[in-house]
C-alpha cells in the first residue's frame, strides 16, 4: 500500500512538472501591443520659457530608438551648429539634446521630431513629436500656412522644405542662396505645410526641394518656389506655393577631339546660339560643319582637310559671352559611314527615319527603292535635317503592310566625300484598328496654348499648338492611359518657359486634366479638358 502510494505520489509530481513547462513555453497569442510610447518627463519641461539651458533630456516609459532622423527632424530655427541627439542606433528610454549654437534671445524654438520615434519592440510610432521653448517670456504661437505643388509636373515632390525668412535691415534678395531661414516646416503627405510659433512680422516665404539638405538654395540642382510679395503675420491667407527647377543657364565646359577630324565642345544650358570660330591658321580649302549630338549638350565640330598640327584654337562666342578653348590634336582613327533606323513600327502619316555617324553632304531620293509585300514601287522622297544629322524617308504606306526599303550605293554622300553600300531596311504599318482617335474639346482657355498627351510619367506622346477654340484632333494614337497637360503659352515661343528667382519671375501656367484619360483601339474618344485658371 504504502509502494503504491509513493509511486501515485510521483506520478502527481511529474504532471505537475511537466504541465508548469508547458505553460511556460506554450505562447498565448495575446493581442499585440500597439501602444506608443508615453512621456514621463522632460528637463527642462517642454514649452519652457526664459529658457536658458544647454542640454534637453526626454525621457520615455519604454525603450525607444530612433530611425531616419536627419531626414525625419526639423529645428526652427534653424542652428548652428547644429545640435547634438542622442542616442543613435541603440535603444534607450529617454532622448538627450545637447546644444551648442548661442541661442537668439526672445525667440522660440520648436524640434519637430516627425516619424523618427518609435518603441523598441513593435516599432508603434510616437509621431510628430515636437520640443518647444522659448528664451524670452513667452512662446510664439502664430503660424502660417498653405499648399505646395508643382508648376509643370502633375506629381508634387514629397517632403519638400518650406522656409519662412524675417524681413529686416538684412535682408535682400540673395539671402535663400547663403542664409538659413528664420523658420522652417516640412509638407505633409497632401503637400500642404503649418510653420508654427512664429512671432509677428513681416516675412518672405519659399519653398525649397532639395538635393543637399542645407536649406539654401541650389539653383542647379534644386527646385523652389517662392510668393513674390513679402507676407505680414498673423495672417488668415492659406499661401499656394509652385515649385518650379529653373532653367541651367548656358556655360561652355570643355573642347576636345573624339576621333580623326572630329571634336565635341560641350556646353550646359541653351547651346543654340553657340558658334564656333577656328582662330589657327587654316589653308583656303579648309571647310566644317556642326552638328548636335543625340542626347548630349554637345556639339560636335566636322573639319577637312586634316591639318598637321598639335594644337587648334577656337573662339566660342553665345549672345555675350566669349570663350577660347585650346584642343590638343593626336592621332585618331577615321569614323565610319553607318546608318541607323530610329523607327521600324511606323505610323500611316510619319516617315521612315534614318540617323548617319558622319555628316552627310548630299543626297539622290533617285536612288531610293522602295516596295510593300506586293512588291509594288511606291515613290519616295527624302528630306535631310543637317543640324540633327537625320534623313526623314517618305512614301505612301496603307494599313498592316511590310515595306523593303533599298538604299542604292551613291545615295547619300559624307562631309569626307565616302558614299553608302548599299543598304537595306524593313518597316510595318499595323491596322489603322489597331490605334485609336483622340477629339479634345478645350474650355477655359487663353490662347495660344500648347496641348499635350503625355503618358504616366510626363514624356509627351502627342502635342498640338492651338491658336483658337476649334476642337484639337490626334490620330493613330497607340491605345494606353495617357494624362492631358496645357502649357499656357504668353510668349508665343511654342514652349514651356520656367521661371527665375532672382528676376522674380514664375512659370508659365500649366493645367492637366482632372483625370487620366483611356485611348482604345478602334475608338475615337472625345474629351472635354477644362484648364484652370
Amino acid at each position: 500500500m504504502g509502494k503504491k502510494f509513493a509511486n501515485f505520489g510521483f506520478l502527481v509530481l511529474v504532471s505537475l512538472i511537466l504541465t508548469h513547462c508547458a505553460n511556460r513555453g506554450t505562447t498565448s497569442g495575446g493581442d499585440k501591443d500597439e501602444t506608443p510610447p508615453v512621456i514621463i518627463k522632460s528637463v527642462p519641461e517642454n514649452f519652457s520659457v526664459n529658457f536658458d539651458a544647454t542640454e534637453i533630456k526626454i525621457y520615455f516609459d519604454e525603450y525607444i530608438k530612433m530611425k531616419d532622423l536627419q531626414k525625419q527632424l526639423i529645428v526652427s530655427p534653424p542652428m548652428d551648429p547644429e545640435p547634438e541627439i542622442t542616442p543613435l542606433g541603440t535603444a534607450s528610454k529617454f532622448i538627450t539634446i545637447r546644444i551648442s549654437d548661442t541661442l537668439s534671445p526672445n525667440t522660440t524654438y520648436a524640434f519637430n521630431f516627425g516619424e523618427s520615434i518609435a518603441d523598441n519592440n513593435e516599432g508603434n510610432l510616437f509621431p510628430y513629436y515636437k520640443y518647444v521653448f522659448s528664451t524670452g517670456s513667452y512662446i510664439d504661437s502664430l503660424s502660417v500656412s498653405g499648399i505646395v505643388n508643382e508648376a509643370f509636373n502633375k506629381e508634387v515632390d514629397e517632403r519638400v522644405a518650406v522656409l519662412l525668412y524675417e524681413v529686416d535691415s538684412t535682408f535682400t534678395d540673395s539671402i535663400i542662396y547663403k542664409n538659413k531661414p528664420k523658420y522652417i516646416a516640412v509638407t505633409d503627405s497632401v503637400s500642404g505645410f503649418k510653420l508654427e510659433n512664429i512671432k509677428e512680422g513681416t516675412y518672405f516665404l519659399a519653398a525649397l526641394k532639395e538635393e543637399n539638405s542645407n536649406y539654401t538654395f541650389q539653383s542647379k540642382t534644386d527646385k523652389i518656389g517662392y510668393r513674390k510679395r513679402l507676407i505680414t503675420v498673423p495672417s488668415d491667407t492659406a499661401y499656394v506655393l509652385r515649385m518650379f527647377k529653373e532653367s541651367v543657364d548656358y556655360k561652355f565646359n570643355r573642347a576636345r577631339q573624339v576621333s580623326h577630324n572630329k571634336l565635341s565642345f560641350g556646353y550646359e544650358g541653351d547651346g543654340e546660339a553657340m558658334q564656333l570660330k577656328l582662330l589657327s591658321d587654316a589653308p583656303e580649302d579648309f571647310t566644317s560643319t556642326l552638328t548636335k549630338e543625340k542626347g548630349k549638350d554637345t556639339l560636335n565640330y566636322w573639319y577637312r582637310p586634316k591639318l598637321e598640327v598639335d594644337s587648334l584654337i577656337f573662339e566660342i562666342t553665345h549672345l555675350q559671352s566669349i570663350d577660347t578653348a585650346v584642343v590638343r590634336i593626336k592621332d585618331f582613327k577615321s569614323d565610319s559611314l553607318v546608318f541607323k533606323s530610329e523607327s521600324s513600327q511606323l505610323k500611316l502619316l510619319e516617315p521612315y527615319k534614318l540617323s548617319a555617324t558622319i555628316p552627310l553632304d548630299s543626297i539622290d531620293e533617285t536612288k531610293v527603292r522602295v516596295r510593300d509585300k506586293d512588291s509594288l514601287f511606291q515613290g519616295a522622297s527624302m528630306v535631310l535635317d543637317s543640324f540633327s544629322n537625320t534623313v526623314d524617308l517618305n512614301f505612301d504606306k496603307t494599313e498592316k503592310n511590310t515595306y523593303n526599303i533599298q538604299i542604292l550605293p551613291g545615295a547619300f554622300i559624307d562631309f569626307y566625300g565616302a558614299q553608302n553600300d548599299t543598304l537595306n531596311f524593313k518597316a510595318t504599318t499595323k491596322l489603322a484598328a489597331d490605334y485609336g482617335n483622340l477629339r479634345i474639346n478645350i474650355r477655359n482657355g487663353v490662347y495660344p496654348l500648347v496641348v499635350q498627351v503625355t503618358d504616366l510619367k510626363g514624356v509627351v506622346i502627342e502635342s498640338y499648338y492651338a491658336q483658337d477654340a476649334s476642337p484639337i484632333d490626334f490620330k493613330d494614337v497607340i491605345p494606353g492611359t495617357y494624362l492631358l497637360r496645357a502649357i499656357f503659352d504668353l510668349n508665343q515661343n511654342g514652349i514651356y518657359d520656367t521661371g527665375r528667382y532672382l528676376s522674380k519671375t514664375q512659370p508659365e501656367h500649366v493645367s492637366y486634366a482632372s483625370e487620366p484619360i483611356e485611348v482604345r483601339a478602334g475608338w475615337d474618344t472625345i474629351e472635354e479638358f477644362i484648364l484652370d485658371d
